[in-house]
This record gives structure tokens, sequence and C-alpha cells, in this order.
């Protein structure tokens, strides 16, 4: 359903960052018709934070939105990708970068947003990673810190993706959705059931704009 439906098909032979690693392959062609349609359908003005979200974990949501963000910094976009994961984060992991500090840390007021953005190797892309677990995450992404957070990013960048946790499980996607211009949902081909995407968009219908749903397939 909604501009941002995709059935994108990943092979385990591949890295995680398959769209910079291996830009001819089948799999970046698929994010670059992602990309294509998402562009097309939404004016960034009016939509350039968006956060991402999955109905369970281990649904492919960072991997699949990593290499959506680093679409659309090959297009020449600037493009500012935050782990607001504050439970499980990995996009440090992916983008092999440090996380000692990063938004729990500007959040909890020991450091600001400038110094912990981290700049990929894709030209254009910058990471903001999860920074150290804290003790409540939803405490913390509730805080008003956040939106002034986001409100000084929008100026420095054309879109925000936000990773965060199972929309089923924790009520981060919906605290987050207060911040948001619109949601992603991504859902696993053969794992995430159907009930259980209606229920995900049912959840969060009334806090933000659903764009649409990926569904990631792993071989």
């Amino acid at each position: 359903m909604g501009i941002m439906s995709k059935r994108l098909s990943h092979s385990t032979k591949y890295l995680n960052l398959v769209a910079a690693t291996y830009k001819n392959s089948k799999i970046s062609e698929e994010y670059r018709t992602l990309r294509t349609n998402f562009l097309s359908s939404i004016d960034l003005k009016e939509n350039k934070v968006l956060i991402i979200t999955s109905p369970n974990q281990g649904e492919g949501k960072s991997t699949t939105i990593s290499n959506f963000a680093i679409s659309l910094a090959q297009l020449g976009k600037k493009v500012l990708l935050i782990d607001a994961n504050l439970r499980s984060p990995s996009l440090h992991n992916s983008f092999r970068t440090s996380n000692f500090v990063g938004l729990s840390s500007v959040l909890l007021g020991k450091t600001i947003l400038d110094e912990v953005i981290v700049e990929t190797e894709t030209s254009g892309l910058s990471l903001l990673p999860s920074g150290p677990v804290p003790y409540s995450p939803a405490d913390l992404l509730a805080l008003s810190t956040m939106g002034i957070l986001l409100n000084k990013a929008t100026d420095k960048f054309d879109v925000i993706l936000i990773d965060t946790s199972s929309a089923l499980e924790f009520a981060d996607a919906k605290i987050l959705a207060n911040y948001g211009d619109g949601l992603i949902l991504v859902a696993q081909w053969g794992k995430t059931k159907n009930k259980e995407i209606a229920f995900a968009q049912k959840n969060l219908l009334n806090s933000i704009k659903i764009l649409g749903v990926i569904i990631n397939e792993r071989k």
C-alpha cells in the first residue's frame, strides 16, 4: 500500500550496505527504483523528517533504511541517518564507526549535535549513532530536546531518516511520530504477518502520515 510499497530482495552473500559496495547489483537497482518512487511521489520540503519502523524486531529495517539513505545521497541529496533505536542500536556497526557518543548523549545534554554527527564514506550521507543505551529510551526520546535537535538538523539536511524500535513492541516509534512528517514501515516477506502490518498501521495512523510499506525479502 502507499507510495513506498516495494519488495526488495536481499542476498546474504552481500554486505549490509550493498547500495554502496555493489552499485551495479540487482539489489542496488531496486533501491534506486525505490528512491525514484519516493522522490516522484512526495515533496521533500514538506516531508523532511521520516520515521522508519517495523512491526517486530529482526525484519531487516535497519539494513533497508541504510541502503535507502545511501541511494538518496548518491543522487546528490544531503541525508542524515539517525539511529534512534536506543534499545538495540546497529547502524554504527554497519557503517563501522564508534558508538561511544551519539543521540542519547545529545538528549542528555552531555554534548552537542555537531560534535557527534559522523560523515560516512558515501558523499552527502551523515550518521548520528545512537550513543550509549539509556535506562529509559522512551522517556529520553520524549524530551523536548529531541524536537530541538531535529529543528537544527532540518536546517542542514535535505532529508532526515530516523531508525527506531519495532512498533508493536515498544512506544518509541509512536513517540517519535510527534516529530516526523511521515512514516515508513518495513516488513519481511514470509515472516511478518499481514495482521501485524495492519495493527502497526492502525496504532500509528493517528500520530503520523504513513507513506507506505517496504517489503524486505532475504534470500
